[in-house]
């Protein structure tokens, strides 16, 4: 039986690797699973927050997910790395937090919201744009529902989609301004609350306040997980591409 030849990338995972978070620790096995089910081999590489404050972390690097476990210890090197990724057309995924601070780094770099905050990392700031849920989301499934023509709809291949979380904050204010700034709002729960974000016009730019890692048992990556596994080989191809 012949077997496709594996393509591989190099991948940063920006985060505070912990044992307690579940995400963390599913990352190895999604890993495996890309490498075995897909042949996408990607060569990933925690880099903490604080870490992730140099302006080169994530240079060099095919893909950046930024995973859960806020709040972070740097919430400047998480936004570095999400301005990283942002400008320089390398393909990106937040989860969870990371999808909270997408949104925050775009509000502050490319809206010039500059003084707003997240109410976990800033509890008195005066102008918040992730705040505490209204009901938290920690441990439950809920409706997505996907708009049509989007990336994530792409990705995800409905416009309905039933997802985990583990988080109690989310966006807020200033969204119409995120939106007019170009940022596209993809996907909604059933009360039209924002879930879903993603960057028209960048090679793959997707967040989500949903964690797809923990999707079943790990041995079968979610989508959005193989989306970014397969920008991430395309990345590193066209490098390669370029160099010879």
């Amino acid at each position: 039986m012949t077997h496709t030849a594996a393509r591989t990338a190099k991948l940063a995972l920006v985060g505070d690797r912990s044992p307690n978070v579940a995400s963390h620790t599913r990352v190895p096995l999604l890993l495996d699973a890309l490498s075995e089910r897909d042949r996408l081999v990607l060569d990933a590489y925690w880099i903490p927050s604080q870490d992730a404050a140099d302006d080169d972390a994530v240079r060099g690097f095919d893909a950046v997910w930024v995973l859960p476990g806020s709040p972070y210890r740097s919430e400047a090197g998480v936004l570095s790395a999400i301005r990283t990724a942002r400008e320089e057309g390398i393909p990106f995924l937040g989860t969870c937090g990371g999808f909270q601070h997408a949104l925050l780094e775009y509000a502050r770099d490319v809206c010039g919201l500059n003084r707003v905050a997240h109410a976990e990392n800033d509890p008195d700031a005066d102008d918040f744009l992730i705040e505490p849920l209204a009901c938290s989301l920690v441990g439950h499934e809920a409706v997505v529902r996907i708009e049509s023509g989007s990336l994530a709809q792409s990705v995800i291949g409905s416009e309905r989609t039933v997802e985990r979380y583990f988080c109690a904050y989310g966006p807020t204010r200033h969204l119409d301004t995120l939106s007019a700034h170009g940022l596209r709002f993809s996907g909604h729960d059933e009360d039209g609350h924002l879930r879903v974000a993603e960057l028209p016009g960048h090679p793959f730019f997707l967040a989500t306040l949903f964690q797809p890692e923990l999707s079943g048992d790990g041995s079968r990556p979610h989508p959005v997980v193989r989306a970014l596994a397969r920008a991430a080989v395309e990345h590193a191809a066209s490098k390669a591409t370029t160099r010879a």
